[in-house]
């Protein structure tokens, strides 16, 4: 679904953004019919709300939406979107609105809010459009919400529509569009070139596992993206329970976040190599399923005891980083819904990252505030990596005893990683509960916090 700002028309609507302290003064400089209006209608600039204002004719001659106080603009996000919602079917242009990231993040916010599901019911009521607000850099906003939109498209498919096929051809897609290189591995030749964990992990589906290589730009420092491909988990022979399956649609949204990362990426025209590595699998059961206690040997020869077949995201990204490992990489990044107990630690909302440089960690923050994209930095706690270390393999990929989840997948993951510079994304993709610019489903995590970093990190 485009979400774009409208083209600049003779009737638009003048729509003023006040938050709850700017509504006296906005009111003193209005006409006795407009605040009679505002007062009896209970309008006070709360957090979200909309109100219109009708003309002598009974008309729609213009409106106003509330930001709420600071406390309520520090707790939500996007409040621009829940003002659209509350918003006739108009094409507004902002009369009064923040300045700079303020402002950004209110026409971000205005773009969410025009995110639908539409593919399996008719969900295309009009909406209400924005003229792009002065101060703005409206293409670059737009860019944005696209790969927004396309990571929150795949992860919303059910697996029965987003198989490893249908994945690929979203890549390939993708990769058209800009000119990208592309290259797939499937099946058996999976085997004959060195992927063993990822046809392991994909063997038993009769959907065969793959691993997608996309590749774009000619000049400047490269930036490899591992994206989790896993397009649905059973947890394998160590079945998940029926409550644990129910969204495991989403357990790709690695996969989803990365290629919505590469379209702002290749949009946006930034003057790097990109490099997109996706290890794409079904995590199955039949005769042909890999079982706990067997021992796999990874692309580098690591070997790895498998204590548990429902830890099988680790296994697919080791393959895909190792192959990172063998080429070029100024930074390397993976994203993967990967471990619960980075959920337990931190929530939905939050995304979990672990880097050991010191740089792309404080770039990242400050970047995620700015852009009102929320991330968390967890450690790679090196005691912790005896617990990944079984003694009949090299590594162990689900230790025993509960503790330190996410921490252990990461360390393992590091293993694989190489000499480059690394950070590692442990996101939901998820959203539980409607909010602002965010339905419930799925969403992006830590791609616009990684894309605001990226000047600072590669010196673009």
């Amino acid at each position: 679904m485009p979400l774009r700002f409208a083209d600049p028309i003779k009737n638009t609507v003048p729509l003023s953004l006040i938050t709850a302290d700017q509504l006296d003064d906005w009111l003193a400089q209005q006409d006795d019919a407009t605040r009679s209006w505002v007062v009896a209608n209970g309008f006070r600039a709360a957090a979200g709300s909309a109100l219109v204002l009708p003309g002598p004719e009974g008309g729609l001659r213009a409106a106003v939406g509330g930001l709420g106080k600071a406390e309520s603009r520090r707790r939500r996000r996007f409040l621009a979107a829940k003002i659209r919602a509350g918003l006739p079917a108009a094409t507004y242009i902002l009369a009064n609105a923040p300045e700079g990231d303020d402002l950004s993040e209110c026409a971000l916010g205005w773009l969410f809010g025009g995110y639908r599901f539409n593919r399996y019911r008719d969900q295309k009521p009009p909406q209400a459009q924005l003229v792009a607000p002065k101060g703005i850099d409206a293409d670059r906003l737009m860019h944005i919400a696209a790969g927004e939109a396309l990571t929150r498209d795949l992860i919303n498919t059910p697996s029965s529509d987003m198989g490893p096929d249908e994945l690929e051809a979203e890549a390939r897609t993708l990769a058209e569009a800009y000119e990208a290189d592309i290259s797939v591995i499937s099946g058996d030749d999976l085997l004959t070139q060195n992927f063993p964990l990822i046809h392991a992990v994909g063997r038993a589906s009769p959907r065969a596992p793959r691993l997608i290589d996309m590749t774009w730009g000619s000049a400047g420092p490269v930036l490899t993206l591992v994206g989790k491909g896993v397009v649905f988990d059973t947890g394998g022979l160590n079945l998940k329970p029926g409550a644990s399956m129910g969204l495991m649609k989403k357990d790709m949204g690695g996969a989803a976040a990365v290629l919505g990362l590469a379209r702002m990426i290749m949009g946006l025209g930034l003057s790097l190599r990109l490099r997109v590595l996706l290890p794409v699998a079904e995590n199955a059961v039949s005769g042909a399923s890999f079982r706990p206690g067997d021992i796999l040997t990874a692309r580098n020869g690591l070997t790895v005891e498998i204590n548990n077949t429902d830890a099988e995201g680790r296994l697919v990204l080791a393959d895909a980083l190792a192959l990172a490992a063998e080429g070029d990489s100024d930074l390397t990044i993976s994203m993967a819904t990967l471990t619960g107990a980075a959920r337990v630690a931190v929530g939905p909302d939050l995304a979990p990252f672990f880097c050991d440089d010191i740089g792309f960690a404080e770039a990242l923050r400050a970047a995620a505030d700015k852009v009102r994209d929320p991330v968390w930095q967890l450690p790679f706690h090196e005691p912790y990596e005896a617990m990944i270390e079984p003694g009949i393999a090299d590594l162990d990929n689900a230790p025993s005893g509960g503790f330190a989840g996410a921490i252990t997948a990461a360390l393992f993951l590091r293993r694989f990683a190489g000499a480059a510079r690394y950070a590692h994304f442990d996101i939901y993709g998820w959203q539980p509960k409607p909010a602002p610019g965010r339905p419930k489903g799925g969403v992006g995590q830590g791609t616009r916090a990684i894309l605001d970093a990226l000047p600072e990190v590669l010196d673009l």
